[in-house]
């Protein structure tokens, strides 16, 4: 088969090099766009972590009995999947994360998966959870896993995959403009768990003082203020015990403090000693107020959130960016900031333009030193896009998208990608060297060497098979990395069966200098022969 497809090769060049060429423009230009891109793909903890929100001033007993019965709903309507569940709620002050009474923290472990009978993998487990827990009331929830939630918010503070980021001095308008943007977030293709922090719905006692009425009476602000501080608590002194030392703290009985009307009720004394209530001088009332003031770099930020399913991070963040671009701003002093998973992304992609040209680099470095001649170095070198070809091709097949794991792979594949060029190319060069014409040459050293790069070829495809469809732990990061190394040596080995010999003919030179044995020593051995 491969002399025959090798001689029409050779007798229509401009064709196969045409071919070759809209190979390269198709993958790059149409399939690479196509793959998106993700930091890393998601690995399978054996776990799930809730992130549960519910209104601002909710109680500790409140919070238990939620908690309690999402519990006993999980654990009865998923016994095949779900080992056992627990909760956290709130967190203390002084922790790295405080978290109020309403936010809450629940875990999910799971069974091994080969006992599942509802879903058949952790993403669709989730979403099975997320349909049951949603008809539960007076709740927002966010799905991550445990060990993903600590890494993107020790890293980015944000829990999710794509943080949206809003500066701006305004509380009110920070607080509109962020329900704006997660409004932008939910329509787009793929968005999941949309939540905007909740900084507003904590409820205030406010009391504003009457000007007017206070001057009428001949009292000033101060003296109703002292009352008014009282309701909460005042120091009035200190307490010695030895050599310990206690503040003294006077406040209004609970009784008084916990109603509106009692604290309407309470009595000022006048310069005139007549005692007026403080609903003649300020008005009282109960106002919702902001639960949480958030800042970075002593500026006030709301944080917009959002997990991604069904769809790669980077084409779900382009659009993002897109439209929330179209959203008008006040002013310059308001800025929109991204982080989390994508954060990542970001600064894994930055890394890679400079490894990746630097890999290249010392690849043809160490041609050029083994052929001591530019053309021979370049011919070889030539492999390398086509094996990055092999490689996208394979990621498309498999519907995964671009990710760190895959960017290795594309680098540990380049290396390997030249080893097929590199034997056929010494070969031809020594049969040019014993007197065969070109055209002899390149057909003698395609045939006599078919064997030698199908035995290449094979050996690394079929050594990282196993982690090409594996499906057990950290088989999610090993896939994709597997699979562009056995798409791109299969990609490379036919650029160096067909491409590599017409270019080898269009593109010839004379040689510029003798071939070193010492580097070839490997093609003359009888070890060598009998593979032949």
């Amino acid at each position: 088969i491969h002399a025959p497809i090798l001689r029409f090769a050779m007798h229509h060049k401009l064709a196969v090099l045409g071919f070759a060429a809209s190979v390269l423009l198709v993958a790059f230009g149409m399939i690479a766009p196509r793959l998106g891109s993700e930091f890393v793909p998601r690995l399978s903890e054996g776990a799930i972590a809730i992130g549960i929100v519910r209104l601002a001033g909710t109680d500790l007993d409140e919070s238990i009995r939620y908690n309690t019965e999402m519990e006993r709903v999980i654990l009865e309507r998923f016994p095949d999947e779900v080992e056992n569940v627990w909760s956290r709620i709130g967190t203390a002050e002084v922790a790295t994360d405080p978290m109020g009474l309403e936010l809450t923290d629940m875990f999910v472990t799971l069974k091994p998966r080969s006992g599942w009978k509802q879903a058949k993998t952790q993403a669709e487990l989730t979403t099975r959870l997320d349909q049951v827990l949603r008809d539960l009331p007076a709740q927002r929830l966010a799905y991550s896993q445990p060990i993903e939630m600590r890494m993107n918010e020790m890293v980015s503070g944000v829990r999710s995959d794509l943080g949206v980021k809003l500066f701006g001095d305004d509380f009110d308008l920070l607080v509109k403009k962020g329900a704006e943007i997660a409004a932008v977030l939910s329509s787009i293709d793929g968005a999941a768990d949309v939540n905007l922090e909740q900084i507003t719905g904590q409820p205030m006692l406010q009391i504003r003082v009457d000007q007017a009425e206070i001057a009428r009476y001949g009292l000033s602000a101060q003296t109703v203020l002292d009352l008014v501080e009282s309701i909460g608590s005042k120091p009035v002194g200190e307490v010695i015990e030895g050599q310990l030392v206690f503040p003294l703290i006077v406040r209004l009985p609970e009784s008084v403090r916990s109603s509106v009307a009692a604290i309407e009720d309470m009595l000022v004394a006048t310069p005139t000693g007549e005692r007026i209530p403080l609903s003649r001088l300020a008005s009282v009332e109960i106002v919702e107020g902001p639960s949480t003031i958030t800042r970075e770099w002593s500026q006030r930020r709301i944080t917009i959130t959002a997990n991604v399913r069904g769809r790669d991070l980077g084409s779900f963040v382009a659009e993002a960016r897109t439209k929330i671009d179209e959203l008008p701003l006040p002013s310059a002093r308001y800025r929109v900031e991204y982080g989390g998973q994508f954060e990542n992304l970001l600064r894994a992609r930055s890394r890679l333009m400079i490894v990746v040209p630097i890999s290249l680099l010392l690849i043809f470095a160490l041609l050029y030193l083994t052929y001591r001649n530019v053309v021979d170095a370049l011919r070889v070198f030539t492999g390398i896009p086509f094996a990055w070809v092999g490689g996208l091709i394979a990621l498309w097949l498999r519907d995964m998208p671009f990710s760190i794991s895959a960017g290795i792979g594309f680098i540990a594949m380049s290396g390997v990608a030249v080893l097929d060029d590199m034997i056929l190319v010494s070969t031809i060069r020594q049969l040019r060297q014993r007197g065969l014409s070109l055209d002899e040459a390149v057909t003698q050293a395609a045939i006599t060497r078919l064997r030698p790069v199908l035995m290449t070829t094979l050996v690394a495809s079929l050594g990282f098979l196993p982690m090409a469809l594996s499906d057990g732990t950290g088989s999610e990061v090993q896939r994709p990395l597997a699979t562009v190394v056995i798409g791109g040596v299969l990609g490379a080995m036919v650029m160096s069966l067909l491409v590599l010999r017409v270019l080898y003919v269009v593109f010839n030179v004379k040689l510029q200098a003798p071939v070193s044995r010492r580097c070839f020593q490997f093609s003359d051995s009888p070890e060598f022969s009998r593979s032949e």
